[in-house]
């Protein structure tokens, strides 16, 4: 898939204060970065740092008054959507040193307390098969609802009050899958057919000797979803980190096809993912 892809922010610093965006998309062998350009308004020198686990890449900067940046890309999204339930679960002690730490609990998984709960429901099942099905659980359970949560909701909140967005769908999927000791990490992206339009939190599952994407919410193909960053949970894929105080005034992304028809779809459709 071709997707042709616009964020634009803009934000009121109450003081000058040290920016660090994570907006560009990675250039990954599944996703061929054809074009882009990130450029800030309000800001001295851009710095760019690489992202985590050596994917994608952050930009220092910093800001004073008003700070607008618009970033804009073209990429040839060239995934298939994984059949997990053929997918096995790799041995504990074969795991790369760098998946390890995703087995986890993080400041929003909180996945040790869902160990006994997912040992009870879902312990007749293993590896792919097992995440697929604790995936249709979370879709069945948790509606999405915009402003719904805050920045402080973790996965434990969401379990209860069953109610969320895509950060809060991804949460609740990494505690589960983790607590069912398979590796899991939240990944930051651009979507297509997120509504609203919007950055967009998913997860990538380690089974079978590699990363598997899928969307918690239900709402964009794999094929349809260009990565910027991952990370453990919401803390290491923030778009925006502000090192101190400042009013949003404008935040808008748009994620288009540039070669078929641009058809979104909603979080209560089945896309076959799980």
């Amino acid at each position: 898939m071709l997707l042709t892809i616009e964020a634009r922010l803009r934000y009121r610093l109450h003081a000058p204060a040290d920016l660090l965006l994570a907006v560009e998309v990675a250039p990954l062998p599944d996703q061929r970065l054809l074009e882009d350009r990130l450029t800030l308004w309000g800001s001295g020198p851009l710095r760019p740092v690489a992202g985590e686990e050596g994917i994608g890449r952050r930009t220092w900067a910093r800001g004073d008054g008003v700070v607008e940046a618009l970033y804009t890309a073209l990429v040839e999204v060239g995934r298939t959507e994984p059949d997990l339930e053929r997918l096995a679960a790799d041995p504990l002690h074969a795991l790369p040193p760098a998946v390890v730490p995703y087995l986890w609990p993080s400041r929003y998984c909180d996945s040790d307390r869902f160990e006994p709960w997912v040992r009870e429901r879902f312990g007749d099942l293993a590896g792919g098969a097992k995440v697929a099905a604790l995936a249709r659980w979370v879709r069945a359970r948790v509606a999405y609802v915009p402003g719904s949560s805050t920045g402080r909701t973790g996965a434990s909140d969401t379990f209860v009050q069953r109610q969320g967005v895509c950060r809060d769908f991804a949460h609740l999927l990494i505690a589960l899958v983790r607590a069912a000791d398979i590796p899991a990490r939240m990944v930051g992206a651009y979507a297509h057919g997120v509504r609203p339009p919007d950055f967009h939190a998913v997860v990538e599952v380690w089974l079978d000797g590699g990363w598997r994407l899928l969307d918690p919410t239900g709402m964009a193909r794999a094929g349809g979803i260009a990565r910027i960053c991952v990370g453990r949970d919401a803390t290491d894929i923030s778009f925006l980190t502000v090192f101190g105080t400042a009013d949003l005034l404008e935040q808008r992304v748009s994620v288009e096809r540039a070669d078929g028809p641009d058809q979104g779809v909603g979080p209560d459709q089945d896309m076959g993912v799980v």
